[in-house]
């Protein structure tokens, strides 16, 4: 297991580094979303995530309301396969957040 980080690489670009699961994904995680009001628009780079499951799904889309909520567009790059899988089981791959796009 591999702790979960986020980290700034530019003002509207955010490396997530480290597992996107239950075991990774706390109360403090749930509460460090102000990082999506750093700008109008914000990328976050997916390509550091060794494993995930549900509960990085869960967050993703937690990141997304966040977002909408705060008028800030946010585009994710680099989402590891087994998201994308998780993402069309549960039907949320129709929505443009999920699209591929990598460097």
């Amino acid at each position: 297991m591999s702790r979960l980080n986020i980290i700034k690489e530019g003002p509207r670009h955010f490396v997530i580094d480290g597992d996107l699961t239950f075991a990774t994904i706390d109360k403090q995680t749930l509460k460090s979303f102000s990082f999506l009001k750093s700008a109008s628009e914000v990328t976050i780079d997916l390509s550091g995530v060794a494993n995930t499951d549900s509960a990085g799904l869960a967050l993703m889309i937690e990141w997304i309301k966040y977002a909408r909520q705060n008028r800030t567009q946010l585009s994710f790059k680099n989402i590891p396969e087994q998201l994308l899988n998780l993402a069309k089981l549960s039907g949320f791959d129709q929505s443009s957040h999920f699209a591929v796009q990598t460097d």
